[in-house]
């Protein structure tokens, strides 16, 4: 799924590519305003419900494939794929994805980047340049 955003001319991230593991509102508003200076964003979603925003604030007799206004504004322009983390080989794949990207933002809770197999180390691991960053409603 890709979702249309107006491109911006001159754009100072224009050619980064960023890895975005976040949820609800903090990460995706962040790579949203990464994403208007041009870095190019992939996010990546569990299967089947996805990030909780896609059915934040739908009425519960919401068709089951409705999304949010509130999740398609965060994340227009994301080209947004769908990943198992919990499965090694969508592991693997992730870490393919990592090799040739910029940036690796997650907001899961303290810990379970590293228990998934996607933690910094993993991520430095595949590609010693990657900028990692670390959103926790939680604390570290």
């Amino acid at each position: 799924m890709f979702v249309e955003s107006v491109p911006v001319l001159n754009a100072p991230l224009a050619g980064l590519t960023i890895v975005d593991l976040t949820r609800l509102l903090p990460g995706p508003a962040c790579t949203m305003h990464l994403q208007k200076l041009g870095a190019h964003i992939i996010k990546i979603e569990p299967p089947g419900e996805g990030d909780y925003a896609r059915r934040l604030g739908l009425p519960d007799d919401a068709p089951a494939d409705a999304v949010s206004p509130f999740f398609t504004l965060l994340n227009a322009g994301k080209e947004i794929r769908t990943l198992d983390l919990k499965l090694a080989p969508k592991v693997l794949e992730l870490l393919e994805i990592v090799r040739t990207a910029d940036v690796v933002i997650e907001s899961f809770r303290p810990g379970v980047a590293e228990k998934l197999g996607v933690g910094f180390d993993a991520c430095r691991a595949v590609n010693p340049r990657i900028v990692f960053a670390s959103i926790s409603g939680y604390g570290q």
